[in-house]
């Protein structure tokens, strides 16, 4: 069912229309909210568009660094596979595969 949560995030009020859970909408809109402190808190001056553009860049940056971790994890997981597959068919006799 979709429906209309209202979210603050660095002073702007904004309504977020989807099916999800209310408390998920919140808890991301309060990760929003935190980076977007954090950020301003380093520079001198900034207006909000362009700490919501460097935190979707801070953002982004981190789910690319999650993706590739991701697959770095997957490729290891495959070779490790292949290498245990291989150590096994040579524990087997070849004359079971005849």
């Amino acid at each position: 069912m979709i429906k209309t949560i209202d979210v603050e995030i660095y002073g702007q009020r904004y309504a977020i229309r989807g099916d999800a859970d209310d408390a998920y909408i919140k808890r991301l809109a309060n990760f929003v909210e935190d980076h977007m402190r954090r950020l301003a808190e380093g520079m001198k001056t900034a207006t909000p568009a362009k700490l919501a553009v460097l935190t979707a860049i801070n953002l982004a940056h981190q789910l690319f660094e999650c993706e590739k971790s991701r697959a770095q994890g997957e490729a290891d997981i495959d070779r490790r596979m292949e290498t245990l597959m291989e150590s096994i068919e040579k524990q087997i006799p070849t004359s079971l595969f005849r």
